[in-house]
Formats: C-alpha cells, sequence, structure tokens
C-alpha cells in the first residue's frame, strides 16, 4: 500500500473560469466575490454565458493538493465523479498531476459531476457559482480505510460536512489515519456552514481534529464570539489552530506558542485559489517539522503566487520562492 504523506478528501468540482465584467454579473444576478450554490438548470445557463471557458479539476482541498504536488509531496485524494466527460477529465488531471485519484467514476445514477462557474473581474476578486452534482453525496462507503491509515496528514474540506453521510465518512476516515499515526485535520470552509452544523463542528475540532484552518469569520461563527476569545477557546480544544485574516496577519497557536505572520497585501490579479494554496503551503512546513513562524510563511507565500495569475493552482516553482526567501 503506497505511504502516502497527504490525504484529502473534498469536493469533486470541475472549476470553469472565465473573466468577465461588473456588468456581466449585475445583468446575470451574480453574488460578487461569493460562493453560491446553484441548482442544476442555472448552472447550465450560467456555462452558456460564459466566454473563453477554462477548465481545470478544482475543489478546495483539491487545488490545495495539486500545490502540494508542486511542492514535491506525495498525496493522495478521495472524492466522488460521475462516470461522464467531466468525471473523467478530472479523475485524469488528478493523476496527471501526480495524485492518485483513489475512487473509480461513479457510473449509473443521475447526478452529473460537479461544476463551478468561477466569474473574475478585473479587481481579480472571483465570484463563483457552484452546482455539487454527486461530489456532495460523497460517504463512508469511499472511504478506503487502507489509504486514510497509510498518511502522515489527513486534510479534511469543510464543505462536506453539511451531509450526515460526510460527517461519516470525516469520522470513518480520521479514525483510520490515528489508528495509523497520522494527523487529521480539517479546514473550516464556510461560515455558514459553520453556522448550520455548530455543535458537530465543535465536536470535530474538540475530539477528532489535531489542527484546524479557517478564517476570522469561520472561527468567530464557530465559537460565537469575537476573534480573540474564538481563538482562545479553540486553542484550548485543539492541538493547532491556525486563523487568515483578509491581508492582515495570519494567527497561528499551537506548540505552546502563538505567532503572528504578517501578509504583504498586493492587489490580486485573481484570488482564486489563495486559502487552498495558503493551506498548501502550510500543510507543507507543518509536515515537515518547520516552526510556526516559518509554516505561516511558507503558506503566505504559497498564497501570493496563485493570486499573481488566473487559476487556483501554483504555475511557478513555490519550493524554489521557498529557498528565494531562506526558508528551505
Amino acid at each position: 500500500m503506497t505511504q502516502y504523506q497527504v490525504v484529502g478528501i473534498g469536493n469533486a468540482i470541475v472549476d470553469v473560469l472565465s473573466q468577465t465584467s461588473d456588468d456581466f454579473l449585475n445583468t446575470k444576478s451574480i453574488a460578487k466575490g461569493v460562493m453560491q450554490l446553484i441548482e442544476r438548470e442555472r448552472a447550465e445557463e450560467l456555462y452558456a454565458a460564459m466566454d473563453s471557458r477554462v477548465e481545470i479539476a478544482g475543489g478546495s482541498v483539491a487545488n490545495t493538493l495539486a500545490g502540494l504536488g508542486n511542492l514535491g509531496l506525495t498525496t493522495a485524494f478521495i472524492g466522488r465523479v460521475h462516470d461522464d466527460a467531466l468525471g473523467r477529465f478530472y479523475a485524469s488531471s488528478l493523476a496527471a498531476e501526480g495524485t492518485d485519484f483513489v475512487n473509480a467514476p461513479v457510473k449509473g445514477g443521475e447526478l452529473p459531476t460537479s461544476r463551478s462557474m468561477i466569474f473574475v473581474t478585473p479587481d481579480g476578486e472571483r465570484s463563483m457559482n457552484t452546482y455539487l452534482g454527486i461530489s456532495a453525496e460523497l460517504g463512508p462507503e469511499d472511504v478506503a480505510e487502507a489509504v486514510a491509515a497509510n498518511t502522515k496528514l489527513l486534510f479534511l474540506e469543510g464543505y462536506l460536512f453539511d451531509k450526515d453521510k460526510g460527517k461519516a465518512a470525516f469520522l470513518k476516515a480520521a479514525r483510520a489515519c490515528h489508528a495509523g499515526g497520522g494527523r487529521a485535520g480539517i479546514a473550516l470552509s464556510d461560515p455558514f456552514c459553520v453556522d448550520r452544523h455548530r455543535a458537530d463542528f465543535r465536536r470535530l475540532v474538540r475530539d477528532e481534529m489535531d489542527y484546524v484552518i479557517g478564517n476570522e469569520h469561520e472561527w468567530e461563527s464557530l465559537y460565537q464570539c469575537g476573534l480573540e476569545e474564538a481563538l482562545a477557546h479553540a486553542g484550548e480544544e485543539c492541538e493547532m489552530v491556525v486563523c487568515t485574516r483578509s491581508g492582515s496577519d495570519v494567527v497561528l497557536i499551537g506548540q505552546k506558542q502563538r505567532v503572528s505572520v504578517p501578509v504583504h497585501r498586493v492587489v490580486p490579479f485573481d484570488a482564486t485559489g489563495a486559502g487552498d494554496q495558503f493551506a498548501a503551503g502550510f500543510l507543507y512546513g507543518y509536515s515537515t517539522g518547520q516552526t510556526l513562524t516559518t509554516a505561516g510563511r511558507m503558506g503566505c507565500l504559497a498564497a501570493s503566487e496563485v493570486i499573481s495569475h488566473v487559476g487556483a493552482r501554483p504555475e511557478g516553482d513555490v519550493k524554489e520562492i521557498f529557498r528565494g526567501h531562506g526558508l528551505i
């Protein structure tokens, strides 16, 4: 059985990107700068309206795994796609990038492969319209215990916590990971998702997770209080806590210390994937035994690389960027 450095579980979504204007967003009633879940009919309408489409195998955790592959780690992805053109494209794309896609595309059934229409405006903001399709149906039957037990780090995508079968899949994977001697963690993903499942998220963070990554709004939602109080609670309940703050210092709590890592603010060309690549940089540092400060700096540099171009995955050699800053 392959020994992985990171195994991720997340939504298997084909990202469809297009450059557009604010006027187009208004005409199509697209909320700017946020992720909206849409139905199949709306997905087909927006797809047809896109100019110069670029299709990429995406999803938050899959983007992070691509970043980790760029950094040279061995990775695998647990996700659910349909045996259709987009699903086969997704599976082959991950494999071509060096990430093992361990679940075969599902034959039969009615739900197609998931896709997200991402409209990027000139200011770099991305407006995501996501049709979840089959990926949201991921359950414990999709989790191979042998895979989850043979990884140093397990990384979970909070969006999949929206359904009971997703919760069951996470528990199965986390416990298998721990049984194999690995560490399990999650990205909180979305404050509204946290709102819907607060009690279950709290139990997961307290009882099952070794590390948790979230932004300030997600942490405040989880503990229903101001950020400083929320981070204090989190530090008591979880071994490693990471908080990103929209261009402000990143806060990391763990290893009996708290550090703040400054962020160099720039106007993004395309902000798509900034959080996903921050996670990749941080997890690289975390998995290779770096200090909190170094791991946080790695996350910030990986995020800076991805916002300098279109798309949610790195184009440059991120490890060389780390070398250039004296981190490795």
